[in-house]
């Protein structure tokens, strides 16, 4: 999790998760890095045992509301592999300006890489009420028709938007309440 002020305290609630891409840079606006993002999630989901109750992939950082058993510790593995997957992808491709981007993110005091993905830490909030749950969830469907990327919520690619509106899926969510 990195020098992150903001942790995890207890691991019965759901979090609200945010993380954002070093340099605002909008990696996700490709389809093969929101790839990587999306196969991070299904690998959260059925191999580390974290529920996924809604999520948004937007052009530059991604929100989710995650629970889960050591689910700070998976979220910050989520982070380096899917880091690591997109630096791959970026050198194969050669696409040196966003290398150039990510490699000036980088923090002095981090001498074990070349490039910074994501910003330190991911920002989790507690979701201690159903009404909260329905406020964020809310929150990060309405994202893309915010940023104005898309009209209506379900129309987003990369959001759990299209799940709760019946659209097929092959990410295994936990759906939160009525659909």
């Amino acid at each position: 999790m990195g020098r992150s002020r903001y942790k995890i305290l207890d691991e019965d609630y759901p979090y609200f998760i945010t993380s954002s891409v070093a340099g605002k840079l909008p990696l996700f606006t490709d389809q093969n890095m929101a790839t990587i993002i999306v196969d991070g999630f299904k690998f959260l989901i059925q191999k580390r045992n974290i529920q996924i109750y809604a999520y948004v992939i937007m052009p530059n950082h991604i929100h989710l509301i995650a629970e889960g058993k050591h689910v700070a510790k998976h979220i910050s593995s989520f982070k380096s592999f899917t880091a690591r997957m997109i630096i791959d992808f970026l050198v194969n491709k050669r696409r040196a300006h966003e290398l150039n981007i990510l490699r000036s993110a980088k923090p002095i005091h981090k001498r074990d890489r070349e490039y910074q993905v994501w910003s330190e830490g991911f920002h989790p909030k507690e979701i201690s009420s159903d009404k909260m749950m329905e406020q964020k969830i809310a929150y990060i469907h309405y994202n893309p028709v915010k940023a104005g990327l898309v009209f209506d919520e379900p129309d987003w690619q990369y959001s759990s938007a299209r799940c709760y509106a019946g659209k097929p899926t092959d990410l295994p969510l936990t759906f939160f309440g009525a659909r």
